[in-house]
């Protein structure tokens, strides 16, 4: 382990990069970074802070951590439908361990690089491990997927790899801290195999950059999943004026698919409220469906239609019996 001489030497050796830049006009090392969007743009921007014992364990691998930091404001310029052009990043650090940014900076880049989002500012400071990053993007003007389009009678869609899932990021956490009680009854082999399939999903989440882009002009309305999907959703239609039917049946097939070879029980609950899966939730008019499917398929992943809207307001949803049953509000809120 070896240590930097000062803020001003960590952000030289591990955070400014000699490349020329290529969305900015001035990078790190002015007051301000200069930011010129390409014309008829309009600027899209968001900000996630991240703290540790919060956000994040406190023993995560800092490249992975680099990656995540990045990654969950990401999401959030793909459910606008945005291309990420920028970012900063705020960073507070307990002290400053060379090897440890080393890593963090590694994985930060890495996903950068592969979404073309220039690091052009920010801020270094001492306190506890605390990470703040602010992306830009672009989108044409009337483009930007919002939250307050959906309409009755659309259906609602969560995207997810092919052998992938919602839950599964909720699943890695808690066979993580062994806090769930239903998982402690399983056989430490297949909670060691089952962490091992899911803990990229909780650590290294893969923002749908692409399928936002692919959605412009299809979705009526669109959010990421980042506090569980039964809140989340819950903003649509607050934003809307308009309420929800889930489809038990549909919903499982989006589910992880650990939880639903290992427990059925589990894998609605765990899809529902899990928390942490980034994938995209939208809603689109019957007319869209098979082009949905076809965006989906084009950036390797599979759509899901779990329900549609309707007339009113609340969140219910239906069994394969075709019980119908309010879902009760479940997503995560750090003030409560």
């Amino acid at each position: 382990m070896s240590a930097a001489s000062g803020e001003f030497d960590l952000i030289r050796r591990h955070f400014r990069r000699e490349r020329p830049l290529r969305q900015a006009t001035l990078g790190i090392g002015d007051d301000c970074a200069l930011l010129t969007p390409a014309a008829g743009q309009q600027l899209a921007i968001s900000t996630d802070l991240l703290v540790a014992g919060r956000h994040f364990l406190a023993d995560v691998d800092p490249f992975t951590l680099g990656h995540k930091s990045l990654a969950v404001n990401l999401s959030d310029l793909a459910a606008c439908g945005a291309r990420p052009l920028a970012c900063t990043l705020a960073l507070a650090l307990p002290e400053i361990d060379d090897d440890w940014l080393q890593a963090f900076a590694a994985g930060l880049f890495a996903l950068a690089d592969a979404h073309g989002c220039e690091l052009i500012g920010g801020d270094t400071t001492r306190g506890p491990l605390t990470i703040g990053i602010t992306v830009f993007g672009d989108v044409p003007p009337a483009q930007a997927l919002l939250r307050s389009g959906a309409r009755p009678g659309d259906g609602i869609y969560v995207s997810h790899g092919a052998d992938q899932g919602l839950g599964d990021a909720r699943l890695a956490l808690q066979l993580l801290l062994q806090e769930d009680p239903a998982l402690a009854r399983w056989p430490a082999a297949v909670r060691a195999q089952l962490l091992q399939a899911t803990r990229a999903r909780l650590e290294q989440p893969q923002p749908r950059v692409a399928l936002g882009l692919a959605l412009r002009g299809l979705a009526s309305a669109c959010c990421d999943l980042s506090d569980g999907l039964s809140g989340d959703l819950r903003h649509i239609l607050d934003a809307s004026g308009c309420a929800a039917l889930l489809q038990a049946p549909a919903l499982l097939q989006a589910a992880s698919p650990a939880l639903r070879q290992q427990d059925a029980t589990l894998a609605l609950p765990y899809a529902l409220a899990g928390g942490d899966d980034y994938e995209l939730l939208w809603t689109a008019a019957p007319e869209h469906h098979q082009q949905v499917l076809s965006a989906a398929q084009s950036c390797g992943l599979q759509a899901t239609c779990i329900g549609r809207i309707e007339a009113g307001n609340g969140l219910r949803l239906q069994q394969a019996d075709g019980h119908i049953a309010p879902i009760a509000s479940t997503a995560f809120d750090h003030f409560r």
